[in-house]
C-alpha cells in the first residue's frame, strides 16, 4: 500500500441540484466497490460525502420540502431513526481512528528506542482497537426505508454510502494489522536494519489515521446539521 502525508484540505464541492447529488452518490458507490480502493481514496470519499450531506441540508430547506404529508412524515421519522445508529457508529469510528493514531505514535516511540517487547505490545493494542471497531458494524442497521418520498430516498443513499465507506476504511486499516508477516505494523520490529524505512511508513500511516478521524468527524457533524434541519421541519 502506498502512503502519503496529509494532503491540503480541498474546498467543498457545490451541487446545483438534487440530480447532481445523486450522481455524486453513485460515483461514491462505484469508488467504494472498486477493487483498487485505498485508504487515501476512502479519506477522499468521506470528504465528498460530507459535501453531499451539506447539500442535503440545503435541499431540506427547499420550499417543496417545507410541508410534508402524513405519509412523508412517517417515512422521514423512520429514516431518522435508522440514521441514529449510523451517527453513533460514525462517532465511535472517529474515536477509534484517534485511538489508533495515538497507538501508532506510541509504536513509533518504542521502535526508535529499540524496545521490541514494548513494540510488540503496542501492536497487540493496535489489533485490539481494530477488532473493537469492527464489532461496531454488527450493531449498525443498513436496512432500507420504504416509501416514495424523494428526500427520504436521498438520505437513505447517503446513509448507506456512509456505512459502506466507514466499513471499507476499517477493512483497509485492518490489513495493516491482522495479516501475519505481511502487515506494516507486524513488520515494524522484525528487521532492525529497516527501522528508518518503517518509521517513515508508520508516520505516513499516522497521518492517514488523522485523515480518517477528520473524515469521520466531518460526516458526523454534517449529519447532525441535516438532522437538525429536518427536525425543524417535522416540528413545524
Amino acid at each position: 500500500m502506498a502512503f502519503h502525508l496529509r494532503s491540503v484540505s480541498l474546498p467543498s464541492k457545490r451541487f446545483s441540484n438534487q440530480a447532481e447529488v445523486e450522481a455524486e452518490l453513485q460515483s461514491l458507490e462505484a469508488s467504494i466497490s472498486s477493487p483498487s480502493a485505498t485508504i487515501e481514496s476512502t479519506c477522499d470519499g468521506l470528504r465528498r460525502l460530507g459535501d453531499v450531506y451539506s447539500h442535503i441540508e440545503e435541499i431540506i430547506h427547499f420550499p417543496s420540502n417545507q410541508v410534508c404529508s402524513i405519509q412523508q412524515r412517517k417515512e422521514l421519522d423512520a429514516e431518522m431513526e435508522s440514521s441514529l445508529e449510523l451517527m453513533d457508529l460514525c462517532n465511535a469510528m472517529q474515536e477509534s481512528f484517534a485511538d489508533l493514531k495515538t497507538t501508532i505514535q506510541d509504536l513509533l516511540v518504542a521502535l526508535r528506542r529499540g524496545d521490541d517487547a514494548s513494540t510488540q505490545a503496542k501492536v497487540h493494542t493496535y489489533t485490539r482497537l481494530v477488532k473493537k471497531a469492527q464489532k461496531q458494524f454488527k450493531k449498525t442497521s443498513k436496512k432500507a426505508t420504504s416509501g416514495e418520498c424523494k428526500l427520504v430516498k436521498l438520505m437513505l443513499k447517503a446513509r448507506l454510502a456512509a456505512a459502506c465507506l466507514l466499513e471499507l476504511a476499517l477493512c483497509l486499516v485492518s490489513k495493516e494489522v491482522a495479516m501475519p508477516k505481511r502487515s506494516l505494523v507486524s513488520k515494524a520490529f522484525q528487521k532492525r536494519s529497516m527501522v528508518v524505512c518503517k518509521e517513515e511508513q508508520l508516520q505516513a500511516l499516522e497521518c492517514i489515521m488523522g485523515d480518517l478521524e477528520h473524515g469521520a468527524e466531518l460526516v458526523f457533524r454534517r449529519m447532525i446539521q441535516s438532522r437538525v434541519a429536518l427536525l425543524n421541519i417535522l416540528s413545524s
